[in-house]
């Protein structure tokens, strides 16, 4: 359903699954699970990972906050986009590296859920990638200090949001559960 014209290949995007991102995140062992076994799965039927890595001033690069969570990563095939902003376009290379694969369909994991999942699913869609939001692949930290609702809530609204309030013409996102994504 793309509109991007000739590019027929899905990557796995995996975003932010760094040490100081997702640590005391809501279900982070169940989500980093997940996301392993997609990575493997992604991998085993050569299907691209592309890792997006944020850096700021709260997250330096080579600080070990700024690490993948052990475990993770990308092999030395595997593009790294670097990021600063939460939506993973956004003064990136992202959109050239998808570009260069083929990529018309991103199937999106990682944190945080409220910020950098929502902002980089609906960025993908407006500009023609279906997206395919893995329920339990992604997570957040709690913020109800700072007037958001508990993680499970975000969490489940941000699955909701790909389920239901995702559709341009032409392309959509969707959440889909880890175990009927067919590599």
């Amino acid at each position: 359903m793309t509109t991007l014209e000739g590019r027929r290949a899905r990557a796995l995007l995996v975003v932010d699954v760094q040490t100081g991102v997702v640590d005391g995140a809501y279900r982070r062992d169940e989500v980093i699970g997940t996301v392993g076994d997609l990575v493997q799965r992604a991998r085993a039927a050569s299907v691209p990972v592309v890792w997006v890595q944020h850096h700021d001033q709260g997250l330096v690069r080579g600080s070990e906050a700024w690490q993948w969570v052990a475990g993770l990563g990308p092999t030395g095939a595997e593009p790294v986009v670097e990021k600063s902003f939460g939506d993973a376009f956004a003064d990136t290379e992202l959109e050239p590296t998808l570009a260069g694969l083929d990529v018309s369909e991103i199937i999106l994991v990682g944190a945080a859920s409220e910020q950098c999942i929502r902002c980089t699913m609906h960025s993908a869609v407006i500009r023609g990638y279906d997206v395919s939001l893995v329920v339990g692949g992604h997570t957040t930290t709690d913020l109800t200090e700072y007037g958001l609702p508990e993680p499970a809530v975000v969490v489940g609204f941000i699955d909701s949001v790909a389920q239901f309030g995702m559709e341009w013409p032409g392309r959509h996102a969707r959440s889909v559960e880890p175990a009927q994504l067919g590599f």
